[in-house]
């Protein structure tokens, strides 16, 4: 039997397990130094003690060299920081999953650890606090689910009215509904539930959820607050926190309710922190909620897009843009999946009504759509039905949907990590893509910083993006128009 089946075998076995930090790190900084054992003290007052360290080093990752570890970090663009790093990883059998974890991987058919995997997975399996720095499409989801797995059989079983022994939190429906998705496949061998929580449908299936007890909890923060304040969950037994997409959380101003979850789960938690940027609001989040954390880097911190996707931007004016999108629909339909990014609800109505009518299979995803629709409109997009979709930045983060070769900007973001986010739709999992990005004169304070990330990808810029980025004025609104069938497409390079 796995070392990690106590939960299954044995509920109390646990207890007779001591690991490092067997109250969640042991000297956890709970208050200002001086204050911190009283603090901790009654915090954890009438609190059981869980077990959060499985990690065994095996004999092949122990036998790697200093040479050796950081020659494969460089490789693979891994920096860490913290104290007591542990080694990377290179082969699924060297992490110490139990075997029925290891069954599923195979199942899915992966090779090897990704990057964030390699050195992400012997971190969360220590129970130390973790952030995590990778860009979307990088393989975090199962970088912080398989961990909670072995975390969660570890521990009692629930027991009526228990709440969630995991809870992740995500900014969005469609990345909550994906990460259960994933949560299930891997989960199910142990027989480990899980639900996913969040507003624009009814309440009752996720109620019913709650009450049945099930150990992982997906949820956005809204809807789970509101199930909190209506006692139909409690955050109680939570000792494994995940935070998915902290920096889009923070864009969608949900510091508040983040806020307010985290300080009714206990202090002495392990909480993972995920995010594909590192902006100075991510970082001052993080060192509220983590004590003592590895950090894990997965590339440069520097914002730069995915080199895999080939980058074109278009300097054109607002009345350009639908005949340009048209007539560049024209030049690349070929029943690949096009996915067109809108700045507002309204806008994304619009030109899908637009496109509808002049005979294109567009269909539009935002937040106003219920639920039901969302479900469907991606259904219909994935499955190739619909091969064009028009979305808000819903669409932007963690939304995975294979073979996306297409990504258009009809808007410009209101950000960078926006834009990179947006165009990392395309071009995943080693997969080449192709982004197309209208640009006009509001635009204009964005160009300096578009062409660094242009630059740093060996993208082609434009005089015109060029002179935007020097400061000098746009061109006029008309300037196009002087070259023969503007907006057929052959000016994109």
């Amino acid at each position: 039997m796995s070392r990690f089946d106590g939960r299954a075998a044995d509920p109390g076995s646990y207890r007779d397990r001591r690991s490092e930090g067997a109250f969640g790190g042991g000297s956890r900084a709970f208050a200002a130094p001086g204050k911190a054992d009283a603090s901790a003290a009654s915090e954890l007052d009438g609190l059981p003690r869980f077990e959060k360290n499985f990690y065994v080093e095996s004999p092949s990752v122990a036998g790697m060299t200093e040479d050796e570890v950081e020659a494969y970090r460089r490789r693979r663009e891994i920096t860490v920081e913290g104290r007591d790093v542990p080694k990377p990883v290179r082969d699924f059998r060297d992490v110490g999953f139990p075997e029925y974890v290891l069954e599923e991987i195979t199942k899915a058919g992966f090779v090897e650890p990704t990057p964030i995997q390699s050195q992400g997975w012997p971190m969360a399996l220590r129970g130390r606090d973790l952030i995590g720095i990778a860009e979307t499409g990088s393989g975090k989801t199962l970088a912080y689910l398989l961990p909670a797995i072995v975390h969660v059989n570890a521990q009692p079983i629930l027991a009526p009215g228990d709440g969630p022994i995991v809870l992740v939190l995500a900014p969005t429906r469609e990345l909550a509904v994906q990460i259960q998705q994933e949560a299930t496949k891997f989960g199910a061998s142990s027989k480990i539930k899980s639900t996913c929580i969040y507003g624009g449908v009814p309440k009752g299936p996720q109620v019913r959820d709650l009450q049945k007890g099930v150990e992982i909890v997906i949820a956005t923060p809204g809807r789970l607050i509101d199930m909190i304040e209506s006692h139909h969950t409690n955050l109680r037994r939570v000792t494994y926190l995940v935070l998915d997409e902290a920096d889009r959380m923070l864009d969608m101003g949900f510091e508040p309710q983040i806020k307010k979850i985290v300080s009714q789960i206990r202090p002495d938690r392990q909480t993972l922190y995920w995010s594909a940027t590192w902006p100075k609001e991510v970082e001052q989040l993080a060192r509220n909620f983590l004590f003592d954390p590895y950090k894990v880097t997965i590339g440069s911190e520097e914002l730069k897009a995915n080199h895999a996707i080939v980058q074109h931007v278009e300097i054109l004016s607002e009345s350009q843009k639908y005949n340009k999108l048209v007539n560049l629909l024209e030049d690349i339909m070929d029943g690949s999946r096009i996915l067109i990014f809108m700045d507002t609800k309204k806008g994304c109505d619009q030109i899908t009504r637009q496109l509808r009518m002049d005979g294109w299979p567009a269909l539009s995803i935002h937040g106003d759509k219920s639920q039901a629709e969302r479900d469907w409109v991606l259904s219909e997009f994935k499955s190739g039905k619909s091969p064009i979709m028009t979305a808000t930045d819903v669409a932007a983060r963690g939304l995975d949907v294979k073979d996306v070769k297409y990504v258009i900007n009809y808007d410009f973001p209101g950000s960078l990590e926006d834009y990179v986010h947006r165009i990392g739709r395309t071009g995943r999992a080693g997969a080449k893509g192709t982004a197309y990005t209208f640009f006009t004169a509001a635009n204009a304070r964005f160009a300096k910083d578009l062409i660094n990330i242009l630059e740093e990808a060996g993208q082609k810029v434009s005089s015109e993006l060029a002179a935007m980025g020097r400061g000098a004025p746009p061109p006029s609104s008309g300037y196009r128009d002087r070259y023969r069938g503007y907006g057929g497409g052959r000016s994109w390079s």
